[in-house]
């Protein structure tokens, strides 16, 4: 980690920015909060080393038309985004742009640290789909029909119970192919599931992945 690594903050919530100050500088990371998205630009093109973490929702520019303009600007900081109950659409969203992670609130300090951490490790993200490691399609031509099926459902933002009245299956039935097709994929959590086959479906074009997921 660069030793000028910090995570950059941008909440117009001056509650939840000094929350998330004393969080981060209590584990030992180096912090910086910003009020808006417009004044974390005026900084960010001189940025080469930490992480970004924003919040979705704010008056002015939100968190998706930052992230869109970070990448614009060629900033190589990787981008957390937080969101609140409900906001899964959203994330999606952010995921297939190439967000890092989503951080739904209210949040787990230790999840929200550890995805932190994650990124700061990261280094430079990618920018955009033209850095998808095509090594994903390998990944998605091993599940099977009803996992992809299930992995449809998922990147739709669809529950457990939904996707098993879907498929007419059982939400125990769902949640094992679930965890086949997170097994396979090689990730340990919904959000990196999602990003990856989104960025997966975003380099190959439609259909790959979202055909059914489009259909409500």
């Amino acid at each position: 980690m660069a030793e000028d690594a910090a995570v950059h903050v941008i909440d117009d919530d001056d509650a939840v920015r000094h929350s998330l100050a004393f969080l981060f500088e209590s584990a030992g990371l180096a912090v910086r909060t910003y009020e808006t998205a417009e004044i974390f630009l005026g900084v960010a093109t001189r940025l080469t080393a930490g992480c970004v973490l924003t919040d979705v929702r704010m008056p002015g520019m939100d968190g998706l038309a930052l992230q869109r303009r970070l990448l614009e600007l060629e900033v190589p900081l990787p981008v957390i985004v937080m969101t609140g109950h409900g906001d899964r659409p959203v994330a999606i969203q952010a995921l297939a742009a190439g967000a890092a992670a989503f951080i739904e609130k209210p949040f787990d300090d230790e999840v929200l640290l550890a995805a932190v951490r994650a990124a700061l490790g990261a280094g430079p993200r990618a920018s955009g789909p033209d850095g998808w490691d095509a090594g994903v399609a390998v990944r998605l031509s091993v599940l099977t029909p009803l996992e992809r099926q299930v992995l449809q459902h998922l990147v739709a933002g669809r529950p457990t119970n939904a996707i098993a009245r879907a498929l007419g299956t059982s939400p125990h039935a769902v949640e094992r192919h679930r965890a086949g097709v997170m097994e396979k994929m090689g990730v340990r959590s919904l959000a990196e599931l999602l990003r990856l086959a989104l960025r997966g479906a975003v380099a190959a074009g439609p259909g790959m992945v979202l055909d059914e997921a489009r259909e409500d």
